[in-house]
């Protein structure tokens, strides 16, 4: 009954050169569109329960602690689910897997809606964390089989940056519905265009150029056979320089969400402001993620010849000089810090853009969302560690401690990039791409 799900077969190869190019361009920018939109949905049932919180909190009697639980076991739960669904993806038609994800996860949303109670919100919205890491490894999928390699930091990049328009946009359609029909219907809201957008994403997504009777992409090998679970695992688990990238997605991904939860009462509580002026400042944060992510593949593609390390180092080298600017800036410059974190934001955000498209690369195209999956659940380890560990430095040892922690992961991070980008593999495909 699930055959459905396993990898489109390959349909005759269309003769006519003329009607192959036409059908390509057809086919790379309807894939491209709709995994924008579908991803943008994703975050629509991802970041709708952070704005209905306060509802949460007030009806249910929760305290901080307990809804805090709720997003902690979320977030580990997402966490594996990359690795594990990375694995499955690619093995699978991504037209129905990421289709039938997003279903799922507007059904929990809905579930959400109608719970009464702190047993059932984990229950339902750690079930979404699963459902989430059904997203992200289809993409990765799509992306490494319809553009290659010379331009795929550009498609991948513009892809990606749906993560940020989803983040901009749900705050208004939940707050919206929240404000006139309680945080239920706020909830609710995003699940309902969730399940239409899953089967929006099985309509127009196709798997690989073969399957629609096209040729590989130019300069590669016309793979048959799929590969096994245990085929998938070894080329990832084996391969040193995955490991190395993917501690450095650890460390990226611990200073992207501590800027993320902290920044804006360090502003408070250090810097004087009030809070709808820190909470303005910091959402520059976010639009030099969107820049950040869109541009660095560009410029990987562009001016590296799609050589995604020598683009690494250099914007981890900004991260770090926009960190302690950052730390060092004087009071009352408004202006000064939100140009800070927007540097902070596009600098993080390229990394971030840019390891998951060099794991992906470093195996055989048919195992990278398997490469892709691992590397992000090591860096949701990270994200991790910038809630409670973070928290308890900032306790001990006051904000110096967090701006510690965040120039000392930067360092890092510049360091084990700095040794990967000695070895020439790290960031060339080999044969077997």
């Amino acid at each position: 009954m699930f055959k459905f799900l396993l990898p489109a077969p390959h349909l005759p190869e269309i003769a006519d050169p003329d009607v192959v190019k036409s059908t390509y361009k057809y086919w790379r920018m309807r894939v491209m569109v709709t995994m924008f939109v579908g991803y943008m949905f994703y975050y629509f049932t991802r970041k709708g329960f952070i704005f209905v919180m306060p509802g949460i909190m007030q009806e249910l009697h929760l305290d901080k602690s307990q809804v805090g639980m709720v997003g902690t076991i979320y977030a580990l739960v997402y966490g594996l689910s990359k690795f594990f669904n990375g694995i499955l993806s690619d093995q699978s038609n991504p037209r129905y897997f990421m289709g039938l994800g997003l279903i799922c996860t507007g059904i929990l949303n809905i579930c959400v809606g109608f719970s009464s109670s702190l047993f059932f919100l984990a229950l339902f919205w750690g079930l979404n964390g699963w459902f989430q890491g059904c997203g992200w490894p289809p993409c990765v999928r799509l992306l490494t089989h319809w553009y290659s390699r010379s331009e795929r930091g550009s498609w991948w990049s513009s892809v990606s940056v749906s993560q940020n328009v989803g983040a901009f946009l749900i705050p208004w359609i939940v707050g919206g519905v929240q404000q006139f029909f309680g945080w239920r219907t706020g909830i609710c809201t995003p699940g309902i265009i969730c399940i239409f957008g899953g089967f929006f994403l099985m309509y127009r997504l196709a798997d690989t150029p073969q399957s629609v009777g096209l040729p590989p992409m130019r300069g590669e090998k016309h793979e048959e056979q799929e590969l096994s679970s245990r085929q998938l695992l070894a080329s990832v688990l084996k391969n040193k320089s995955i490991w190395t990238l993917a501690i450095v997605y650890f460390f990226i991904y611990f200073i992207r969400s501590g800027v993320e939860q902290w920044t804006a009462l360090f502003l408070i509580e250090s810097k004087g402001y009030a809070q709808i002026s820190a909470s303005g400042v910091v959402s520059l944060f976010e639009a030099g993620g969107f820049v950040g992510g869109l541009s660095a593949g560009w410029i990987s593609d562009r001016l590296f010849r799609a050589r995604r390390g020598p683009v690494n180092v250099l914007f981890a080298l900004l991260l770090i000089i926009a960190l302690i600017s950052f730390w060092a800036m004087p009071e009352g410059s408004a202006w000064l810090a939100s140009s800070l974190l927007f540097t902070i934001g596009f600098a993080s955000f390229g990394p971030q853009l840019l390891i998951g498209i060099a794991v992906a690369e470093l195996v055989h195209k048919k195992a990278s969302a398997t490469a892709n999956g691992f590397a992000g659940w090591v860096a949701y380890f990270g994200g991790a560690s910038a809630g409670f560990p973070l928290g308890k430095a900032i306790d001990k040892l006051g904000w110096e401690g967090f701006f510690y922690s965040m120039v000392i992961a930067s360092g890092v991070a510049i360091a084990l990039l700095l040794v990967n980008l000695r070895e020439k593999k790290s960031y060339i495909v080999g044969s077997s791409q």
